[in-house]
């Protein structure tokens, strides 16, 4: 008796999309490595021994995990000089190698209004990070978003990726 495949209504996660963003990743924790060190050492300088936070999030299809990231708030200059090199972001590396997120989409949320955003992993960063950040109000923000989770494609995400740096350095210095 052959053995039937079903289909899921959706195909699933993009495989190319896991590899580069797997690849990505731990590429980028190499190169980070020594800076991501660096702040923790300057954090744990801080009165509050703690250097990383979990907050919660939902990943792909509903499911809850918890993001990574370095304790900026309460850390006086330290917290300051981490968030000013961009680097409070860096551990939800983590988080991408282990699947929960990925270096490109939709920003992670602990709740959600907007159902389409769990049809993709979150990501690091996104469409509407690297479309002027702050400038945009909230709806545009959510236009970018659903656009995203309704036509990514790899040469999107390498291009989202290429303006990142900018757009982070844009922020950080407006």
């Amino acid at each position: 008796m052959p053995l039937l495949l079903t289909l899921p209504a959706r195909p699933g996660p993009w495989p190319a999309k896991r590899v580069f963003d797997l690849a990505g990743a731990l590429i980028l924790l190499a190169v980070c490595a020594v800076p991501m060190l660096l702040a923790a050492a300057l954090l744990c300088a801080t009165p509050r021994a703690r250097v990383l936070v979990r907050d919660p999030a939902l990943g792909l299809g509903g499911r809850p995990f918890r993001t990574w990231r370095l304790r900026t708030e309460d850390a006086g200059w330290a917290g300051e000089a981490v968030e000013r090199c961009a680097l409070d972001a860096l551990p939800q590396l983590l988080n991408v190698v282990r699947g929960e997120m990925s270096l490109v989409g939709p920003r992670p949320e602990a709740r959600t209004d907007r159902p389409e955003r769990l049809l993709v992993r979150p990501g690091m960063t996104g469409l509407w990070q690297v479309s002027a950040r702050s400038d945009l109000p909230w709806e545009e923000m959510a236009l970018l978003d659903r656009h995203y989770v309704e036509s990514h494609w790899l040469g999107m995400d390498l291009a989202i990726l290429a303006q990142t740096p900018r757009a982070a350095y844009r922020q950080r210095h407006a």
